[in-house]
């Protein structure tokens, strides 16, 4: 069993992990600096934990203790700081209404030609998409749908946020992903490994999403851009094919994370 230790002050430093959770600027010097990220609610935590992460600590409310006993009994040697809820919620700036949270350290990236595999073949790129919560429904909806693998480019939001940690139930955890270092250029990659690219974009050219899906590609990756403006000219140039999710009732488009379901859901193999 980890060693338990009881908390009492918001000030300690033992806590410096779990402080001012919902200050993203803070938080992400912090995370990198450190190498880590935060797991909240017992679900999550174990989702972490079964995706073979090493956690740095715990952070309890003592309703969790027990039924958390088979997690913390893997890592004796990581301390349990356990705390009142009124006292977690002063550390980490909001209501921790599951009382539970534990600070995981981050792996390294690995690189794209690592993850791909002979039976890859679904993959989503998430570009440029900026709020936390749409990169964690997009990955849970890559997990529900059956994606393969999950690409991020340089400039989109961190899937180990807290907040899309939560959002995604920890499914980011069991769908590999990693961060593109060369983008679009990573197109080129996905191409030499017989993938058909698609960028879902409204364009003059765009063929419907059930028009993508009769073409049954046995290898495809599909591209989803940032919730304003979409994806840039220069990455619509290097897909292969721009796809539309045809609208009715004067909707213009869906949400980003609404986007990507529909679409795996409809290009499943």
């Amino acid at each position: 069993m980890s060693p338990l230790v009881e908390v009492s002050e918001a000030a300690d430093p033992r806590l410096a992990d779990y402080v001012q959770l919902r200050e993203v600027s803070l938080r992400r010097l912090l995370e990198e600096e450190h190498g880590l990220f935060i797991a909240e609610g017992d679900k999550v935590i174990r989702r972490a934990a079964d995706g073979g992460f090493e956690p740095r600590s715990f952070l309890l409310a003592p309703r969790w203790l027990d039924s958390l006993q088979d997690v913390l009994a893997q890592w004796p040697d990581v301390p349990v700081y356990v705390v009142s809820e009124e006292l977690a919620e002063q550390v980490t700036g909001f209501h921790v209404h599951r009382g539970a949270l534990a600070s995981y350290r981050r792996t390294a990236d690995r690189p794209l030609a690592e993850l791909l595999t002979p039976e890859t073949q679904r993959i989503a790129i998430f570009d440029d998409i900026v709020d936390h919560t749409n990169v964690g429904a997009g990955f849970r909806a890559a997990a529900a749908m059956g994606i393969d693998l999950v690409l991020v480019t340089p400039t989109c939001a961190d899937p180990l946020y807290r907040r899309s940690i939560k959002v995604s139930m920890g499914t980011v955890f069991q769908v590999p992903w990693t961060r593109l270092d060369d983008w679009p250029g990573a197109l080129d990659t996905l191409h030499e490994a017989g993938f058909t690219s698609a960028a879902l974009a409204l364009t003059d050219d765009s063929i419907t999403l059930d028009a993508l899906a009769a073409r049954r590609d046995p290898k495809l990756a599909l591209i989803f851009g940032t919730e304003g403006h979409g994806l840039k000219p220069h990455v619509l140039d290097q897909a292969d094919l721009t796809v539309k999710i045809p609208m009715s009732g004067n909707v213009d488009s869906l949400n980003v994370a609404s986007s990507a379901a529909v679409a795996f859901y409809t290009t499943r193999i």
